[in-house]
């Protein structure tokens, strides 16, 4: 058994994997000077993104950081995706989640400018 968490997930793998084949493509339409197969490379990678990003969404990736030694393994789904990561720009950009360290919206009666503030020199 690993010491580390080194963030090996159903995500990270399944992504890699089609990342590796479109890259494959990719360096095929370079030595081949064959624009359609360099624009069909370049298209596997983008699915390898949004693949991830999906298999991220539903539980199958992992929270930025490292995660507690029980969850470790390839195979444990997080039951904590359906809500966002803090700090996770994928669940961000999901509309899940909220940014580490960001406060809680301001209101109306706290936003009021400090008076040295308002004017500018």
């Amino acid at each position: 058994m690993s010491l580390y968490d080194e963030g090996h997930t159903i995500a990270g793998w399944t992504g890699f994997g089609i990342a590796a084949v479109g890259s494959a493509v990719v360096g095929w339409g370079v030595c081949a000077v064959s624009p359609p197969l360099l624009v069909g490379g370049l298209a596997v990678v983008a699915v390898s993104v949004l693949v991830t990003w999906a298999l991220h969404l539903s539980g199958w990736g992992k929270p930025p950081g490292v995660r507690p030694r029980g969850q470790w393994g390839m195979r444990i789904r997080d039951t904590q995706a359906r809500a966002g990561h803090t700090g996770c720009v994928s669940c961000r950009l999901a509309g899940r989640g909220r940014r580490a360290g960001v406060p809680a919206p301001v209101t109306a009666t706290t936003a009021a400018e400090p008076a040295h503030l308002s004017s500018v020199e």
